[in-house]
Formats: C-alpha cells, sequence, structure tokens
C-alpha cells in the first residue's frame, strides 16, 4: 500500500478516537454499551454506530487494497 493511502487511513482512524463520542474497538463492546444504557442516552449510541461502521468500512477498503498490493 503507497504511504499517501496508509496517511489517509492514519488520519481518518485518528479521528475517530477523538471527539465527545468515542468509537467503540469492536462489535461486542457496542452491544455492551447498548445494553448497559437500558434506552437512554439514544442519541450517543446512535453516533457510536455511525462511528463504529464507519470504522469497518474503513476496515475493510483498507484490508482489500492490502490484498491488491499482494496480487500486483
Amino acid at each position: 500500500m503507497t504511504k499517501d493511502i496508509q496517511e489517509i487511513f492514519a488520519i481518518e482512524f485518528r479521528r475517530l478516537q477523538g471527539g465527545i463520542v468515542a468509537t467503540p474497538e469492536s462489535r461486542e463492546d457496542l452491544e455492551s454499551f447498548a445494553k448497559a444504557n437500558h434506552g437512554s442516552m439514544d442519541l450517543i449510541l446512535m453516533q457510536m454506530a455511525i462511528q463504529f461502521g464507519y470504522k469497518m468500512a474503513l476496515e475493510n477498503i483498507k484490508e482489500g487494497i492490502e490484498l491488491l498490493d499482494v496480487v500486483v
């Protein structure tokens, strides 16, 4: 993977670490938070879910690019 693409991913992953709402590291973390809050703070839970979905998408794209680098 080229250095420019790696830097783009690094920047995007750093963005997910900061801010008011933490991005869950795993689906299990997200599910645990959802169970623990018993329906309160749904806005925060929704934002966490959006950020986790974005993180998963970035990881899938990164993995695809890495596979392309191996094949080429």
